[in-house]
């Protein structure tokens, strides 16, 4: 049986997204956990085997949420990101395994030699030499 959330908060400061359910059992998902974790096929490939660990998303923030039906909510993320669609049997499914979940993204990060702080910006560098 799927469990649908009789609320869902965005806590934009905190970068939370806060899931309520009858009877208890709420839940808070951190935006860089949402964003790697992503239903989209940009995150989860075109099958399996064929996901694309998501790098560098530490301080993503969410931006938005809207509903999509009676079954799913889609989320927008400041770097741009909003094709995944989270069905409520999705986002249960990432409350009741939250820390294997992360544990097993970590696990890859180090796997792959990424990290998840963003990429350093490009830097340019202008040499001068004195004139003769």
């Amino acid at each position: 049986m799927t469990r649908v959330p009789t609320a869902i908060k965005l806590h934009s400061a905190a970068a939370v997204l806060e899931l309520n359910y009858a009877g208890g059992g709420d839940c808070r998902l951190e935006a860089e956990f949402l964003r790697v974790h992503s239903p989209s096929a940009e995150v989860r490939g075109h099958g399996r085997g064929r996901e694309v660990l998501q790098t560098g998303k530490r301080g993503v923030r969410l931006t938005g949420v809207e509903p999509v039906g009676n079954y799913a909510v889609k989320l927008r993320f400041d770097d741009g990101h909003d094709s995944g669609i989270y069905s409520w049997e999705y986002l249960h499914g990432l409350c009741s395994r939250k820390d294997e979940l992360w544990r097993d993204y970590l696990d890859r990060l180090r796997a792959a030699g990424a990290s998840r702080d963003p990429a350093a910006p490009d830097v340019q560098i202008l040499r001068f030499t004195e004139p003769k």
